[in-house]
């Protein structure tokens, strides 16, 4: 056993744990974070990608003893009482059908436009290639990412400069 530290949706935790524990386990057995799903175990289908510093991660394969930095999780998307805008396209789209997957989806979608705001159709497929939907609602999930895409874009101030 060791003593490990995670911050997970802006809160720290201190825990003993085998250092080889998956992150997956950590979340949902130690802390109560429901949001990331057991899927394949094998990080293939992606119901249980986290973002670490940026980057989806897939919680089922990554040991929680080499985590460094932030975690957040779908339940650390929400702000101020209010839905993250992918959170909300998702039900404005009906987006889910069973919902297994939808944590990944939604957790990789967040990656993405974390760090391109304005991705292209092609884009949008080529990243979430990865994730895995069993009711096959990908047309669904890719309009629901262009919509919270255009609403953050519209939430941001505005670089442009006004020619007079």
């Amino acid at each position: 056993m060791s003593k490990i530290d995670l911050k997970v949706n802006g809160r720290s935790h201190t825990l003993d744990i085998e250092p080889a524990t998956p992150l997956l386990y950590i979340l949902r057995n130690d802390l109560g974070i429901q949001g990331p799903h057991f899927g394949c175990g094998l990080g293939q289908c992606g119901a249980c990608t986290v973002i670490i510093n940026g980057a989806a991660v897939r919680s089922c394969v990554t040991p929680a003893s080499s985590v460094k930095g932030e975690i957040t999780t779908l339940e650390g998307l929400a702000s101020g009482g209010k839905l993250h805008p992918l959170q909300q396209a998702w039900i404005d789209e009906q987006v889910p059908q069973c919902g297994f997957c939808q944590n990944g989806q939604i957790m990789t979608a967040k990656a993405m436009l974390d760090k391109n705001p304005h991705p292209t159709d092609t884009q949008i497929r080529e990243t979430m290639n990865g994730t895995l939907c069993r009711c096959m609602s990908y047309y669904r999930i890719q309009t629901a990412i262009k919509k919270a895409a255009k609403t953050i874009a519209d939430a941001s101030p505005s670089t442009k400069e006004v020619v007079a």
